[in-house]
């Protein structure tokens, strides 16, 4: 029997689709066999330890031979999201759940041994991703409130295996989680703050008014990195478009907390003694950032 379920895969904040194929059979050899393929990284391949103490704290016993297939084969599936969608893959090939009951959800999760779902990181691209796709996605209860905000697209956010087994079982029906709080961020530094400098900040009023490109030029305190500290403050709020894109950026990174998101420009200040690799770095993350 083979069960299916949808994840992502992250391309930068981009989140493609995935399909989890699950085989399993009680043919074979002695020892169980638990295979996963697809251009599978280590922290992917690892979950078969997490899924299986998991499976044994539920009190379920595993098919002699499983097979995860991840689809598309020629792309780099990296990270621990992967666990909670081959669980419930398992689960649906072992007829725990119906593979309708899974059919218009994604999932994504990391699994502990204890079969709680944990957080992770990007939980907001994801449930964007599979929003275009039709679909809803199962998230870790504390990604609930981040991927909330993805519109109108429809969440469930479970502490556990059970609980997610409960919900389509309708023993226990969980309600959608809520977004998180919208923050302003703290205080920008004003342009008033800076004496003198009067072309140069003119040039960082122009560069703010018409969107363009700016290079600063000059010696040590001359006053080049209090005048770009301020160049956030002169830009214009953050549009939707902008502030969505920004806070998928952070959720990649890990740097949104208990939902919340912030209208705040963010600001790249790197030492003055980083390699040209890390400027680079920095840079391509700015352009992604918006700034």
């Amino acid at each position: 029997m083979i069960g299916r379920v949808t994840t992502v895969a992250f391309e930068g904040v981009e989140a493609r689709r995935v399909d989890v194929e699950v085989q399993v059979s009680n043919s074979g050899g002695v020892d169980a066999a638990f295979f996963v393929v697809g251009l599978a990284d280590k922290a992917v391949t690892e979950s078969r330890e997490r899924v299986r103490a998991a499976f044994v704290g539920l009190g379920l016993s595993l098919p002699k031979r499983i097979v995860v297939n991840l689809a598309p084969a020629d792309v780099k599936k990296e990270g621990s999201h992967y666990d909670l969608p081959i669980a419930l893959g398992l689960m649906a090939a072992m007829g725990v759940l119906t593979t309708d009951s899974l059919q218009d959800w994604a999932a994504v999760g990391e699994l502990s041994l204890d079969g709680r779902i944990v957080q992770i990181s990007g939980a907001l691209p994801a449930a964007v991703a599979a929003n275009a796709l039709g679909l809803g996605l199962i998230c870790p209860e504390a990604n609930g409130a981040e991927a909330a905000w993805a519109g109108d697209a429809r969440i469930l956010a479970p502490r556990s295996l059970i609980a997610v087994v409960n919900h389509f079982k309708g023993s226990q029906v969980m309600s959608p989680p809520k977004p998180g709080q919208m923050h302003d961020g703290p205080p920008v530094a004003d342009l008033r703050d800076v004496r003198g400098q009067e072309s140069a900040k003119r040039a960082l009023e122009i560069a703010a008014a018409g969107g363009h490109n700016l290079l600063l030029i000059g010696p040590p305190g001359s006053g080049k990195s209090m005048l770009a500290q301020r160049l956030p403050g002169l830009l214009p709020a953050l549009s939707p478009a902008e502030l969505l894109e920004t806070s998928m950026v952070h959720s990649v990174a890990g740097l949104i907390a208990r939902g919340d998101l912030t209208r705040a420009r963010p600001f790249r200040a790197p030492h003055h003694s980083a390699s040209m690799a890390a400027l680079v770095d920095v840079a391509c993350q700015a352009a992604k950032l918006s700034l």
